[in-house]
């Protein structure tokens, strides 16, 4: 079994990775900014190069999970020196130490670097169109992933890169800038209004599924590979959609839904292909959009105390 670190262990994904690894017999060590009540938990800030390095030096992973990020496009922009000190000069830090201790990397990018692009959105994208990132946080992640392939390049880093489409879930807490399924959900069951922006389209991603898909890098990794994973094609819907389903399920006022236009400098419609993952990692989502709003409402109101 692999001795694996985590880093943003303490956030949506990183929490639901480490039960899931741990659950296959692995040593798994966790670090976040956060505090944590999960074992063998480190509290520091990837951005500052010591705490990272004693970190490493401790724990001797054979694989880092990159996941340590500041997230989300108006966090990017009222908060841009966490931002791009996190995401960018964080990522430097990792990879630095990677060369140093020799352990291999699976770097969390995002859907987000895929900017502007309106058709398929395959992995090879980047490499045959020139793409506009529209927004800090999606610039800053295709920056982490022209870093691991500079380090790639110019001395053999080992790295598999990962874009996760919408994920969601248990363990991820409302704030003002998460993604839209926590603010509509958070909102509903507190009976305050959201707003919900026509001509969008998504891919929703329940966090166990996209889990067990990353779980399995470890098993086969394939250094110089680059993943989309999310939920499957066919469960696309527009965001008025999903706010029809939450409304549904929460049994909330439907006023609450406030509907504008198109959000500017945000990517329309997003048709993601999840074919490589399926075939390399045995990519296998079961929890559909409608199912995992359920799931989510539930750890919602056990999480805050609703009725």
């Amino acid at each position: 079994m692999a001795k694996i670190l985590i880093t943003g262990g303490a956030g949506l994904i990183g929490t639901n990775l480490a039960k899931e690894l741990r659950g296959r017999g692995h040593s798994v060590q966790t670090a976040d900014i956060k505090f944590s009540s999960e074992p063998e938990h480190f509290r520091i800030d990837t951005g500052e190069f010591r705490q990272i390095e004693e970190v490493i030096q401790t724990t001797k992973p054979d694989f880092v999970y990159h996941l340590a990020a500041e997230y989300g496009r108006w966090n990017g922009e009222d908060h841009y020196e966490n931002l791009w000190r996190t995401n960018v000069v964080g990522t430097k830090h990792v990879l630095k130490l990677a060369k140093e201790h020799k352990f291999k990397t699976i770097f969390f990018s995002s859907a987000e670097v895929y900017g502007d692009y309106d058709g398929v959105m395959t992995e090879d994208i980047m490499e045959k169109i020139p793409i506009k990132q529209m927004n800090d946080y999606a610039i800053s992640k295709w920056a982490g992933e022209l870093q691991c392939l500079n380090a790639a390049e110019m001395w053999g880093a080992e790295v598999v890169r990962t874009r996760p489409v919408m994920c969601y879930g248990e363990h991820e807490p409302y704030n003002p800038y998460r993604g839209v399924m926590p603010i509509f959900i958070y909102s509903a069951l507190t009976g305050n209004p959201f707003k919900c922006h026509r001509g969008h389209k998504r891919i929703f991603d329940y966090v166990t599924d996209s889990c067990r898909t990353w779980a399995n890098i470890v098993d086969n990794f394939k250094p110089g590979e680059v993943y989309n994973v999310g939920g499957r094609e066919e469960w696309v819907v527009t965001i008025e959609e999903l706010a029809q389903i939450i409304i549904e399920v929460t049994g909330c006022d439907p006023n609450l839904c406030e509907v504008h236009g198109e959000e500017a400098f945000t990517t329309r419609i997003k048709t993601v292909d999840f074919s490589k993952a399926r075939a390399d990692l045995k990519h296998n989502p079961t929890i559909d959009t409608r199912e995992g709003v359920k799931l989510y409402v539930e750890w919602m109101k056990k999480h805050y105390g609703f009725n």
